[in-house]
């Protein structure tokens, strides 16, 4: 696991991998599966393709809603800005040329397997978490960290949920999302054994005792 940039304009990344025991082509099948992506996240309720794309292809765009108890509801368009089967997928959320943020995943044999490593940056569009560090210049590096160390335990998340879905014997999706460990507010939900997730809630709850300061801003979009 790594971590780069303290700072908003730094672009900071966030990366991890994992040893899969299945070949590329069976996880590459949960890696581009869009709709597959809400059952991963504590915050992603739902995806839809647009202008009649049906499943990824290079250029196709995708709406992703999003809802957690600090930012309300949101939606945001990503564009699949690679796709090479079965070797890399990835996407850019909203403006292509300067987004919000990248994903990707990436994808290669190995003893016998699969090394699966996913990456995401952040920047250097306007987002909404942009505009919350605007106002509060002071905590930008307190915001940008904690934001990163949610983002690191979003994407801890996904690659164990892959993992156990490429790995399961009967080659069939278990039924039901895997719990997920970024979903603090879900009874029944573990903490993780790394703390933080994409969890996109920005940083909003740790920045103060409560920090009610930040639960009072008008709800903005993360990536």
């Amino acid at each position: 696991m790594e971590r780069t940039g303290a700072r908003y304009a730094d672009r900071p990344t966030v990366e991890a991998d994992t040893w899969i025991d299945a070949p590329p082509e069976r996880v590459w099948t949960f890696v581009s599966d869009v709709e597959l992506m809400p059952s991963m996240s504590a915050e992603l309720q739902s995806v839809r393709w647009l202008d009649g794309a049906s499943g990824p292809a290079l250029g196709a765009r995708f709406v992703g809603r999003n809802s957690n108890e600090f930012a309300g509801e949101w939606e945001t368009t990503s564009h699949i800005v690679e796709f090479d089967p079965p070797r890399v997928f990835a996407w850019a959320v909203e403006d292509p040329e300067r987004p919000f943020a990248d994903w990707r995943f990436t994808l290669r044999p190995q003893d016998g397997g699969t090394r699966l490593h996913q990456w995401m940056r952040l920047g250097p569009g306007r987002s909404n978490l942009a505009v919350l560090i605007e106002r509060m210049p002071d905590r930008e590096q307190q915001i940008v960290r904690i934001r990163m160390r949610q983002l690191q335990e979003s994407i801890i998340a996904t690659l164990a949920h892959i993992k156990r879905l490429a790995e399961a014997p009967d080659r069939a999706r278990p039924p039901g999302p895997v719990p997920n460990p970024l979903d603090r507010r879900r009874p029944g939900r573990e903490a993780p054994v790394v703390a933080s997730h994409a969890g996109e809630v920005c940083g909003v709850p740790p920045l103060g005792s409560g920090s009610p300061r930040c639960r009072s801003i008008r709800p903005w979009r993360p990536c």
